[in-house]
């Protein structure tokens, strides 16, 4: 997959063209994004996203925004997953917002991308104060000449499948259902950076992994899954936090122990998969009180996988 910041220059061929945040790329998403692939290879043309950072909600409000189920990296590689060819970020800042619904049609999708092809939900709307909607869409279709179809909503379950949804499961602990609306397990990717070694000096070390995004749709100590270490995925107990007893960090981190393995691995990108909450985070009176907790949940985690038999847990072996 090919990425482009924005749509400065004018696009080097048309192309078949969606819209929209992709945040956690649910099956919503991913049947959008599967029409997409099917209606650009019809043409002959690239299958095109066009997606934004920061979300519009964190730019307009950013402490009441909700909380990202991906970052940008990520959500970039799972467009990729799912057969998108090129994927255009814009910087949502004040000058993009300003665009009217005319001047987004004519600066964005005619001069910019040379849309021939334009797939939407069908709850989209675009342009400042969101004036623009589907019939805008049309009429403008009908005097550039591109086609505009409408993707209706996916229900799962009689659920719509939207990002809040999948929200609302993980707060929940509801690991179970959050997979239904995902397709795959709830996962964070990341790279593995360094920590203050406090783990290691209590006998639990953890890898350290950087929550790029202002909060996490998670909080608490959780059963996981790590992948990219090996070729089986390795057990673990994960933090997602602001370290409390430690720190009380202002951003939230991501801690995980390792049952079965170890060794270096700064630098390392890995996916952490989630499939159960053992607790919340909380504060605790000393670092050994801490430390015994920590053993009560790895204790605890065994046991949660013996007993769904997940002995030889494998990349490929679907969970939840």
């Amino acid at each position: 997959m090919r990425l482009f910041r924005g749509f400065h220059a004018p696009a080097g061929q048309p192309c078949v063209l969606t819209v929209g945040n992709f945040d956690g790329l649910h099956l919503g998403h991913q049947a959008l994004l599967s029409l997409l692939a099917n209606r650009a290879g019809e043409r002959g043309l690239p299958a095109s996203v066009l997606t934004f950072e920061p979300h519009p909600r964190e730019f307009f409000s950013p402490f009441e925004a909700p909380a990202r189920l991906t970052s940008l990296r990520e959500k970039l590689l799972l467009l990729g997953d799912n057969g998108v060819d090129h994927a255009h970020v814009q910087q949502f800042n004040n000058r993009f917002s300003s665009l009217s619904a005319e001047e987004f049609i004519q600066s964005v999708l005619v001069h910019g991308l040379k849309v021939r092809h334009l797939l939407i939900g069908d709850d989209f709307r675009f342009g400042k104060r969101r004036n623009g909607d589907f019939v805008l869409l049309q009429a403008a279709g009908s005097t550039y000449g591109f086609k505009v179809e409408a993707m209706p909503t996916l229900s799962i379950a009689g659920e719509r499948a939207s990002s809040s949804a999948v929200r609302e499961a993980l707060t929940a602990g509801d690991f179970d259902h959050a997979a239904r609306l995902l397709g795959r397990s709830y996962s964070i990717a990341g790279q593995v950076a360094h920590g203050s070694q406090l783990g290691r000096q209590i006998g639990f070390p953890t890898l350290n992994i950087t929550l790029r995004h202002r909060r996490s749709a998670l909080s608490g100590v959780f059963t996981v899954e790590v992948e990219g270490l090996s070729d089986l995925r390795i057990w673990g107990v994960a933090n997602v936090g602001t370290r409390p007893t430690v720190d009380n960090s202002p951003q939230a981190r991501l801690e995980v122990h390792l049952l079965d393995w170890s060794g270096e691995c700064y630098g390392a990108h890995l996916r952490v998969h989630f499939f159960h909450k053992l607790r919340d985070e909380f504060r605790f009176p000393s670092i050994d009180a801490l430390k015994a907790q920590i053993g009560l949940d790895v204790q605890a985690a065994r046991s949660w996988f013996f007993q769904r038999g997940w002995f030889s847990p494998h990349p490929d072996t679907p969970r939840g």
